[in-house]
């Protein structure tokens, strides 16, 4: 069994990280911590976990983490930073869901986060957790930098097609709306049930965080510069990302098998079949991607449509995936939910 910790276990993707935890065979929950909820049992706050998940909240000061074997930070950045030295000097292994790590650049990453980071010394270490690309260096990794959920499912999207050399790297375009969950648990104006709902709107329009390290990672993939606009969108729905991706096309191919070959031993992505338009409730609940492509009017741009939920696939399923490749399971351990339909 690996022991587990979980700090931030009280927000969207930390709850989603419990449940599926909860259904993993490999899996024994250590501690979970909250200052806030220390001593409440997570029951108490989720009673989707009854029966489940039978700890109580702890106070991260006395959770004894390092007597884990891994440990997920399900926090806002700038949380696991600062705990990352003590926990890998102890020999856990962390899998971290914030954005502490993903970003190489720490001059980036400290101007995209507006504050200064506390551990750079440990960012080179830290392998970027998309499987689809790294799966070799993930089964090695002290650190797991977890993928954010507009990056994985625009990553996953664009990945074939920039790996063939097929469309200009240099223009790319994400249109992309994800549901309400990906702001957070928490109280903000923004996403008061009366300002989301019965609403749509763009947002980061300049420049999102989200942009870069898409950048960043596609770029280190294919060796080459990439040039994105990355345009994200809130969207009155709870869960789930569409992401809409146009590319202009530099070199003919079958593109429909050149996505199918890529992704033929892939567990957790679809290719549908040609002219499918996949929707955010297929994949709901669920560790999977789901990508179509069309070729508007047989002309030079191909359209590709990628839709994920951005709390299992984009953000803690991704990591249980991780999880299983670092302790050498079987990938899709414990990540076999079927989506949930209506």
């Amino acid at each position: 069994m690996i022991k587990i910790g979980v700090v931030g276990g009280t927000g969207y993707t930390g709850v989603e990280l419990l449940r599926i935890l909860a259904q993993h065979p490999q899996a024994e929950l250590r501690a979970i911590t909250s200052r806030k909820e220390a001593g409440m049992a997570v029951s108490e706050l989720f009673p989707s976990l009854r029966g489940h998940v039978d700890l109580a909240f702890s106070d991260p000061a006395a959770a004894a983490l390092e007597q884990c074997d891994v440990v997920f930070f399900a926090t806002p950045h700038g949380v696991a930073m600062n705990d990352a030295r003590r926990l890998v000097d102890a020999g856990v292994r962390l899998i971290d869901i914030s954005a502490d790590f993903r970003i190489q650049n720490v001059a980036e990453w400290e101007k995209w986060y507006k504050m200064k980071h506390a551990c750079p010394e440990l960012i080179p270490q830290a392998i970027y957790g998309l499987p689809e690309v790294n799966r070799v260096a993930i089964r090695k990794a002290r650190i797991i930098a977890n993928p954010g959920c507009y990056p994985t499912a625009v990553q996953l999207g664009l990945l074939p097609l920039l790996q063939a050399g097929a469309v200009d790297a240099a223009h790319l375009i994400a249109d992309a709306k994800s549901g309400v969950s990906g702001a957070g648990r928490k109280a903000e104006t923004h996403i008061l049930f009366s300002e989301a709902s019965d609403n749509f709107k763009a947002y980061g329009v300049p420049g999102h965080r989200h942009g870069v390290e898409i950048v960043q990672c596609l770029a280190q993939i294919i060796g080459s510069d990439i040039g994105l606009t990355f345009v994200p969108h809130l969207t009155p729905m709870i869960r789930g990302i569409h992401a809409t991706l146009y590319a202009r096309i530099t070199h003919e191919f079958d593109f429909q098998k050149l996505y199918e070959e890529r992704y033929a031993r892939e567990r957790f992505v679809d290719v549908l079949p040609p002219g499918s338009h996949p929707d955010t409730r297929s994949v709901r609940a669920a560790n999977t991607c789901r990508i179509a492509l069309h070729r508007p009017q047989g002309g030079d741009t191909l359209v590709v449509l990628s839709v994920i939920d951005n709390l299992v696939k984009g953000a803690s399923g991704q990591a249980v995936q991780n999880m299983n490749l670092m302790f050498g399971l079987d990938e899709s351990l414990g990540l076999a939910q079927v989506p949930i339909l209506p």
